[in-house]
């Protein structure tokens, strides 16, 4: 039987490494599948993981319609066993109702990966009704880590060196003043106690120098 499973954890946590991995041991077994991503960090149509690994992906806009596509392969004579779907988080809710109807109804499986939660300790829409409707939801074990040394369970955004807990949920760069340069937008995972203070690492390190007592000749 197909099924649709998640597989979640924050950022850092593996979980473009672990989509490829699942797509290479399904085609390895000769199984023939597609990969689907959006908003990648190395570009559209791509998926990439930290650790410098790419595939060629299809990029899934916000008009595309996973069940409309699949039906369109198989009637033009085209196989899939399964689906494997990153950055899952950013998809409409009701892509990923299509993904639960290619799996009941055409019996294929859906690997899905995303994050949780947003930089405002928010569920993502895709997140959320993937929560609601996959037959088995997997929570990575490879643990990212606060830079303090514990268990990172958060992701944070900071703009311009200072942490936001508000504004959109994707965000390249400083859209209100084009005519200004673009804000230096960079995430980081923290624990929830140093994301409740907004204490990342550049604040922790700005502090800790400031608090370090000058050396005596």
């Amino acid at each position: 039987m197909a099924e649709l499973q998640f597989f979640t954890g924050t950022m850092d946590s593996g979980k473009s490494t672990l989509a490829l991995q699942t797509n290479h041991n399904h085609a390895a077994r000769g199984r023939l599948g597609r990969i689907f991503t959006t908003h990648d960090r190395a570009g559209q149509a791509l998926i990439s993981s930290r650790l410098g690994l790419t595939h060629d992906a299809l990029e899934v806009e916000e008009d595309f319609d996973f069940w409309r596509y699949v039906v369109d392969q198989l009637t033009r004579g085209q196989r899939i066993d399964y689906l494997v779907c990153d950055e899952v988080q950013f998809y409409s809710g009701r892509q990923v109702e299509d993904l639960a109807k290619v799996v009941d109804e055409l019996q294929i499986d859906v690997f899905a990966f995303g994050i949780l939660s947003d930089f405002r300790t928010q569920l993502f829409e895709g997140s959320r009704r993937m929560v609601e409707l996959a037959d088995r939801m997997h929570v990575l074990q490879v643990e990212a880590l606060c830079w303090c040394g514990k268990r990172a369970t958060h992701n944070a955004r900071s703009v311009d060196g200072t942490m936001v807990v508000e504004g959109e949920q994707v965000v390249v760069g400083d859209v209100e003043d084009q005519s200004a340069p673009p804000a230096e937008v960079v995430y980081e995972v923290l624990c929830r106690a140093h994301h409740r203070r907004r204490m990342t690492a550049a604040r922790a390190r700005a502090i800790s120098m400031i608090a370090e007592p000058l050396p005596f000749a």
